[in-house]
């Protein structure tokens, strides 16, 4: 019987991304269907790039608006990530790869010695896959509205999401679902607040 060869880890897969002319492009489309069966955590991967790179204000909102894109699909049950036509010819600067990894280097190399294929379950009950498809959604949501300080909290969580599907880590996937929960929680409780805030101000202004 011939032994499974394991798939490469989140680190040797952006590795494999960075390598060759810093100035070469390549699409969105072309990067997804070359790790096929584990591409819907290589898109958010990509998706999430822009809170980890100095971009103008707003990269929260589009980065936001593409991780609720991948947790309709997972709601509804989609197997390979579906693109739109203008994000599947986008193309992506090896660079921009390769300053990604630069930054996560040290974390990459961390996560690869921590995560393993594992609890796969996670990944195939459709329970699982719907609370995840629902995590994203709101956590999407909530990294769309115009938030201070917000994008490396909400990038470190959604990176947890995007390393358990690349990885198939069902215990990492647990990790990123109470990452994620508490992370909606505070983000309701800070907007309640900045809600009322303004209401009262409101009120203030009338009286």
């Amino acid at each position: 019987m011939t032994a499974r060869i394991p798939p490469p880890s989140t680190r040797a897969l952006v590795d494999q991304l960075a390598e060759g002319d810093p100035d070469e492009v390549v699409t969105f489309a072309e990067l997804l269907d070359r790790f096929s069966e584990r591409s819907f955590g290589l898109f958010l991967l990509l998706v999430m790039l822009p809170c980890f790179i100095p971009l103008p204000v707003g990269v929260g909102g589009v980065s936001g608006a593409f991780v609720a894109l991948i947790g309709l699909q997972f709601l509804m049950r989609f197997e390979h990530p579906w693109l739109p036509g203008f994000l599947a010819r986008r193309k992506i600067h090896r660079h921009t790869l390769a300053g990604f990894r630069n930054r996560m280097g040290k974390w990459l190399g961390r996560i690869e010695k921590l995560t393993r294929p594992r609890n796969e379950g996670m990944f195939l009950h459709p329970a699982a896959h719907a609370f995840t498809g629902l995590l994203l959604l709101l956590l999407g949501i909530a990294l769309a509205l115009p938030l201070p300080l917000t994008n490396y909290p909400f990038g470190l969580i959604l990176l947890s999401f995007a390393f358990a599907l690349i990885e198939r880590d069902g215990r990492l996937m647990l990790i990123a679902w109470g990452l994620g929960v508490a992370e909606i929680v505070v983000v309701a409780g800070f907007s309640g607040t900045v809600t009322k805030m303004c209401m009262d101000a409101l009120h203030w202004l009338q009286s």
